[in-house]
């Protein structure tokens, strides 16, 4: 027999899988209304002759999840995704569909069409007709000018949104360049979607890091396996895709993501030439970041430690939390050498960041 969301909440709570919190479980009706409807018009579909007289009935509106970070948001659209039984549906990190897109108009102007976005936009309603995305947040101008006549064309063709996202519709791209373009969108949005805020007890990720270790050293066998079992716990499993950030007209891309979570070695984020830009816009993605191998830190890679003071600069200002394996304390990871006095401060930073009532 078909379990509800609730029922499935429920289940997951009595396993002892999940926290029970009021709040998460007074937004999965509105979830429900919408899985019930995509299934039963799917089945008309499947019936005989389905769809080939009958229009099919108006969709309903989407569901905008908004609140504070780890309040549960991705977890409740990841259970109603995986329970809503149909096949044309997707889910991807709102940061990643737009790089689709773009490239995707990039590709469609070397063709001289009269509207770069109608086929970029039919390739998405092909394929789909439930998108979830986690983390609605826009920062670049080039999603902002056509996000809105995306969605339009999106809701137009019947395809049903859930996002979910830090912030209220209204401070989407806030302070951003030329933001009146982008002011209708918000007003699509409201009109397409139930705006609902989870207003939860707490933050979920946090209660699971309180108390526990959160810096290993040193770094090796014994410290990876440590890190992999935090990060399997954080992600339920998932191993991560990979997470594209536009930063200035380039693309950072982290390897590893899921769910807020970020994992990436010392070296793939301070060898690279990376700068204030690229960590800000990884601090603002994730709310949690598993860093491993850091090494010693010496004039021999001085530059090195000068991307590691600016990141965790970043990450401290952004009150994102850090796990991580390294060579050694954070007082001893940079005693001699250049900068190695003004490290002191990033060292109190670093134990600062470990206590359990950080992010």
């Amino acid at each position: 027999m078909r379990q509800t969301l609730t029922e499935l909440y429920d289940a997951r709570v009595a396993a002892g899988d999940l926290r029970p919190d009021a709040a998460q479980r007074a937004v999965l009706p509105a979830l429900e209304e919408v899985r019930h409807w995509l299934e039963e018009t799917s089945a008309k579909r499947r019936g005989l002759l389905g769809g080939l007289f009958a229009k099919p009935p108006a969709a309903p509106k989407g569901l905008y999840l908004w609140g504070g970070v780890g309040r549960g948001k991705s977890m409740l659209m990841d259970l109603f995704m995986a329970a809503t039984g149909i096949e044309r549906k997707r889910r991807v990190h709102f940061h990643a569909f737009m790089q689709e897109i773009q490239k995707g108009l990039e590709a469609a102007r070397k063709t001289e069409t009269a509207d770069a976005l109608q086929p970029v936009a039919e390739a998405v309603i092909a394929k789909t007709r439930l998108l979830c995305f986690d983390e609605m947040q826009i920062t670049d101008i080039a999603d902002a000018m056509i996000v809105g006549r995306l969605f339009q064309k999106l809701f137009d063709a019947g395809v049903v949104i859930v996002t979910t996202s830090n912030r209220v519709p209204e401070d989407l791209y806030k302070d951003g360049l030329n933001r009146g373009i982008f002011l209708p969108f918000i007003d699509l949005l409201r009109e397409k979607m139930q705006v609902v805020e989870l207003e939860a007890e707490g933050d979920y990720r946090q209660h699971r890091l309180a108390g526990a270790q959160v810096w290993f050293t040193p770094a090796g066998a014994e410290a990876g396996r440590a890190i992999s079992s935090i990060w399997a716990e954080l992600t339920g499993g998932d191993r991560g895709s990979p997470l594209v950030l536009p930063v200035n007209g380039r693309e950072l891309v982290v390897e590893a993501f899921h769910n807020g979570v970020a994992r990436a070695s010392f070296w793939e984020l301070c060898a690279r030439p990376l700068g204030p830009a690229d960590y800000l816009a990884l601090a603002g993605a994730i709310r949690v970041l598993v860093l491993e191998n850091i090494p010693h830190l010496t004039a021999s890679n001085y530059n090195e430690a000068k991307r590691f003071v600016t990141l965790i600069d970043t990450l401290y200002e952004a009150r994102v939390r850090l796990i991580a394996s390294a060579a050694d304390a954070p007082e001893n990871l940079y005693v001699e050498g250049e900068g190695s006095f003004e490290f002191g401060r990033t060292a109190s930073r670093l134990r600062e960041m470990q206590a359990a009532d950080w992010g």
